[in-house]
């Protein structure tokens, strides 16, 4: 899929393999077409500084309208929804999101120019999927349940501001967010292989939580990375929605590299993360709200 680069024709064949998978494990289309919410984006003037962000994000399809028509692309997020089942809590929304997108083709290295992002964040998006796919086949949980893979993260989280923007539940009563970022290799520092870290451990209760009920996720050992600022998860906890990102990136030298390929994932590792984050999600959407602790909203 060339890369899954932000308004590609990989990204849209990724996209519609979303899309067939959430159809699959039975989520109900939740976009503005089927499962696809499209996204107002454009190349930027060829005079434009260059710059890390090779994509305009329009604030509206009008705004888009406005720039040449040679310059637009076409792309989007893929949404489903997951009913929740209790007649009060079904009105609270849970949301279980990954990024799609990876760098697209770019810079030959040994001769290898497609930027194939497997673990970041093939992995996660893998994640997403197998998530819905699991609690869709049990009793239905009791809050409803957004899925989300989002597009544009690499170029500035432009699908997750645009679903912030026009979300497909009232904004007001997303209540948690689990965001699923790099989970195809271990990391020691989180314990091994089935163990995961989550970003932002000690601001809210979502960590304590997890720890309550035995699950192999423990706070974030790389403080300095700033990974809770670094993906699509800050973009909903800076409007209060308790939000945080499960990771096992152990700081691979295959990152943002064309050799970040899907030989080096351990199937086993994610398969049993995966697994762990299914019961984090289940948790989230059945019982108490989590809760920001004080300070740490950010």
């Amino acid at each position: 899929m060339e890369g899954r680069g932000t308004g590609t024709r990989g990204s849209m064949r990724a996209a519609a393999f979303i899309a067939a998978q959430m159809r699959a494990a039975g989520l109900q289309p939740a976009g503005d077409s089927d499962y696809f919410q499209h996204v107002p984006m454009a190349r930027p003037a060829p005079s434009a500084q260059p710059s890390r962000r090779r994509i305009l994000a329009p604030s509206s399809f009008e705004a888009l309208d406005t720039i040449p028509a040679d310059r637009r692309l076409t792309g989007g997020n893929v949404v489903g929804i997951l009913p929740g089942s209790d007649a009060a809590l079904s009105q609270e929304v849970v949301l279980v999101d990954a990024h799609y997108d990876h760098l697209g083709i770019g810079t030959p290295v040994n001769g290898d120019s497609i930027y194939n992002g497997a673990d970041d964040d093939a992995s996660g998006t893998v994640a997403v999927l197998e998530i819905a796919r699991i609690l869709a086949r049990g009793a239905h949980p009791k809050r409803t349940i957004v899925f989300l893979a989002t597009t544009g993260e690499e170029v500035g989280l432009v699908g997750t501001n645009w679903y912030i923007a026009h979300p497909v539940r009232p904004f007001a009563q997303h209540e948690a967010n689990l965001e699923i970022e790099m989970i195809g290799r271990p990391d020691s520092l989180a314990g091994g292989p089935g163990r995961g870290w989550l970003t932002g451990y000690e601001r809210s209760t979502m960590g304590d939580t997890f720890a309550a009920a035995g699950l192999p996720i423990v706070p974030d050992r790389r403080l300095a990375q700033g990974f809770f600022q670094r993906s699509d998860n800050i973009g909903f906890a800076r409007r209060g929605i308790v939000a945080h990102t499960l990771s096992s990136f152990n700081l691979h030298t295959d990152y943002h590299r064309p050799s970040d390929e899907v030989r080096f994932v351990d199937f086993d590792h994610m398969a049993a993360l995966i697994n762990a984050a299914a019961q984090a999600v289940r948790l989230l959407a059945d019982g108490p709200r989590v809760e920001w602790k004080p300070g740490g909203k950010p």
